[in-house]
């Protein structure tokens, strides 16, 4: 005799949808450090100019699988509106984008790597600045039916620090790139440790919007 079918509680659902979000901010969080000392264990000291710098190492894999396992749950994600899954598969797209087409290997680059780099750039430019939209924008949206709480306000707070910080950083690579490239700061890998910032603190918010912190949920 077959057995009866029974629809899961929706709970079960909303639970593994947090969990998918932790999971994406844990893999945000940690993916700078895990480069950096598997580099160090596998091929040896000395860090990278850049995040992408990454993929010209033993740890490519890593630094490409990542990306590809953030631009799938960007595709599934659905929101409460369209504007939240268009940004959701941009952010996709722009985080394969970063994975297919990797940075310049330095000033040796043939034309094609130059030109192949120049993709790479402006997919991790749309991207950034997609996470900051999510940030600033789409997580501090409040449900017009119910009254926001103060931890409410607080998640809000920490998804707009999160927003600008992707931002300053885009924009002071920005700058370094145009104008302090030839100077002394280019020692101490600033676009690496700006990169870092900003994915740190995709993955601060994306973390916190599947409430891995406990003392700003809602009870």
């Amino acid at each position: 005799m077959t057995q009866p079918f029974h629809i899961r509680d929706v709970s079960e659902y909303v639970i593994s949808y947090k969990l998918l979000r932790r999971a994406v901010g844990v893999i945000g969080v940690a993916l700078p450090i895990v480069l950096v000392l598997g580099k160090y264990l596998f091929e040896g000291p000395g860090i990278q100019d850049s995040i992408s710098g990454y993929y010209y190492t033993v740890m490519r894999d890593v630094f490409v699988g990542s990306l590809w396992a953030i631009a799938i749950f960007l595709m599934a994600y659905k929101g409460p509106q369209k504007k939240d899954d268009f940004c959701g598969n941009l952010a996709c797209i722009c985080a394969i984008g970063v994975a297919l087409f990797p940075t310049s290997p330095g000033p040796d680059a043939t034309g094609q790597q130059a030109l192949i780099g120049k993709f790479h750039l402006l997919f991790a430019g749309g991207f950034f600045s997609t996470l900051a939209y999510f940030c600033i924008v789409l997580f501090c949206k409040t449900d017009q039916n119910r009254q926001p709480t103060s931890r409410k306000f607080l998640r809000n707070r920490i998804y707009k620090i999160c927003g600008c910080l992707i931002i300053g950083c885009i924009i002071l690579i920005g700058v370094f790139k145009s104008l302090l490239q030839e100077s002394p700061v280019r020692n101490l890998e600033p676009v690496f440790w700006l990169e870092s910032l900003a994915i740190w603190s995709f993955g601060w918010s994306w973390f916190t919007k599947g409430e891995g912190i406990g003392f700003v949920n809602d009870i």
